[in-house]
């Protein structure tokens, strides 16, 4: 039958900014999918702590006054998705997120911000895992294949709809389908478990970050670095 027929957990950020080691988190959305049709879903809206940059609120729809007027405190939002994604986890549920690095690194960072408890230790020391990344997995699948990356790009391409990017449910439900969807183009992908999945997709980005690294370098940065790292990118202050 395959992981993509079995029920998987959408996961999606919408945030401050773009880097997530010190952007925050605006909204987030888990969503229970099965057969890629949604059975439940749990939406989070915060109160950064911080102003939310125009740019930003452009591309999300969420302004500084709802934020603060109708957000849970910061900490409390990053603690309550934290607890249900590894919930998930410890049952052996894949969550399914498009860029997971970006996603998990920047609740990996709000966690630490705040204090609280990270994944892995809430993992009792293992890392975060099942995760799926359809970002990845199509990159390896697809690799020749000209445009755009981006969420509704891909989604295009492989007949999702996405009618409202950038809303946290809308990118969520479309993660999950778009990993049900690719897995039933790519026989090899459906076929493989979760956890080899998993594995194989730590390959992937690895071998893809060296490989942008070395043709930015080729085109005239010479100290450009592409953290190969996924699905939880290292703080750079911890990095050796």
């Amino acid at each position: 039958m395959g992981w993509h027929r079995e029920l998987l957990i959408g996961f999606d950020l919408e945030t401050t900014g773009t880097d997530p080691h010190e952007a925050r988190i605006v909204t987030g959305a888990v969503i229970e999918v099965r057969g890629a049709q949604p059975m439940g879903r749990r939406e989070w809206l915060a109160d950064p702590g911080v102003e939310i940059p125009a740019d930003a609120v452009a591309v999300h729809g969420i302004s500084n006054e709802r934020a603060a007027t109708e957000g849970r405190p910061a900490d409390q939002v990053a603690d309550a998705i934290a607890d249900v994604l590894t919930g998930y986890w410890k049952t052996g549920v894949p969550v399914v997120a498009y860029n997971a690095a970006f996603d998990l690194t920047l609740l990996s960072a709000e966690l630490r911000r705040h204090a609280l408890p990270s994944l892995r230790d809430r993992l009792g020391g293992t890392d975060p895992a099942p995760v799926v990344d359809p970002y990845t997995i199509d990159r390896q699948v697809d690799r020749y294949r000209r445009g755009k990356r981006n969420l509704e790009a891909v989604c295009a391409e492989y007949g999702i709809a996405l009618d409202t990017a950038h809303d946290a449910t809308a990118d969520a439900l479309a993660a999950a389908r778009l990993a049900c969807a690719i897995a039933d183009r790519h026989p090899k992908i459906a076929a493989l478990g979760p956890a080899e999945l998993h594995r194989r997709q730590i390959e992937w980005y690895a071998r893809w970050a060296a490989d942008f690294q070395n043709f930015l370098r080729r085109k005239g940065d010479p100290t450009a670095v592409i953290d190969g790292t996924w699905p939880v990118r290292e703080l750079v202050e911890e990095r050796a």
